[in-house]
C-alpha cells in the first residue's frame, strides 16, 4: 500500500526547487545518492537494541487494540504529496500557508484524528515510542537542528520511505516538498525520529501532549 509512494518521490524532487530548511540559511544542493539502512555511527548491535525497545514501545502503546499506523500513514501521505508546493507561510496552519509544525499538525489532524503540539519544541516531546534511524516507516516524524544550534530542535518533517521526507521547508524552497535525508544538510542536522501514530486513536480525535 505504502510503496506507491516511492515512485513517485523521485519525479516530485524533479518538479520541486532546491533550498535551505524554514529556520536555516544555509543553501542546500540536490541529493547526489543514497545513504544505506544504517547512517548512524552506533554500531549494529546497538541499533538492534533500539528496534527491540521501539517494538517493545509500540506493542505497549498499541494496548491490545486493533494497530492502524500502516493505514493513517498513507492516509497523511496521500494528502502531503497533494499539498506539495503550498506556500510557507510562517505561523501557517492552514493550506493558504504552512509553517513546519504547522504542516505536520494540520495532517494528522485531518486524516488521523490527532492533535499535536503546535511548535517543534513541543512535537519532538511527545509521548512516542523513538524510532532507529535505521527502522524509520512512512508516518514517522523527523526532527531537525537547522538554526546552527546543535541539539536543539527547529525543524520537522514526515517521513515517506526510500529515505526521503516531506515537510513545509521555506519561502525561498517553495513551501511544501520533498527532500532526501541523503543529502548531507538534512543528514548534518537530524536529530531524532519518532513514530507519533502509534498513538493514534481508533474513534474520536486525541489531544497529544508534550512529556513535561
Amino acid at each position: 500500500m505504502l510503496n506507491r509512494f516511492a515512485p513517485l518521490v523521485p519525479l516530485a524532487l524533479v518538479t520541486l526547487l532546491f533550498g535551505c530548511a524554514a529556520h536555516s540559511p544555509v543553501s542546500q544542493q540536490a541529493p547526489q545518492q543514497q545513504v544505506s539502512n544504517s547512517v548512524t555511527a552506533q554500531s549494529s548491535s546497538v541499533l538492534f537494541q533500539e528496534e527491540l525497545a521501539t517494538n517493545k514501545e509500540l506493542a505497549d502503546f498499541a494496548g491490545g487494540k486493533s494497530y492502524q499506523l500502516p493505514v493513517l500513514a498513507d492516509s497523511i501521505l496521500e494528502r502531503g504529496m497533494s499539498l506539495i508546493g503550498t506556500r510557507y507561510r510562517f505561523g501557517g496552519t492552514s493550506e493558504a500557508g504552512f509553517d513546519c509544525s504547522g504542516f505536520i499538525g494540520y495532517l494528522f489532524r485531518e486524516e488521523a484524528g490527532m492533535n499535536l503540539p503546535r511548535s517543534t519544541r513541543e512535537m519532538i516531546n511527545v509521548d512516542a515510542p523513538l524510532v532507529a534511524r535505521s527502522a524509520l516507516k512512512p508516518g514517522d516524524l523527523l526532527f531537525f537542528a537547522t538554526n546552527g544550534r546543535r541539539g536543539r530542535v527547529s525543524h520537522a518533517g514526515i517521513y515517506l520511505g526510500d529515505n526521503q521526507f516531506i515537510h513545509s521547508s521555506s519561502r525561498k524552497s517553495g513551501g511544501v516538498r520533498i527532500d532526501s535525508l541523503g543529502d548531507s544538510y538534512w543528514n548534518k542536522t537530524f536529530i531524532e525520529a519518532k513514530r507519533a501514530l502509534a498513538m493514534a486513536p481508533t474513534a474520536a480525535p486525541a489531544i497529544v501532549t508534550a512529556r513535561k
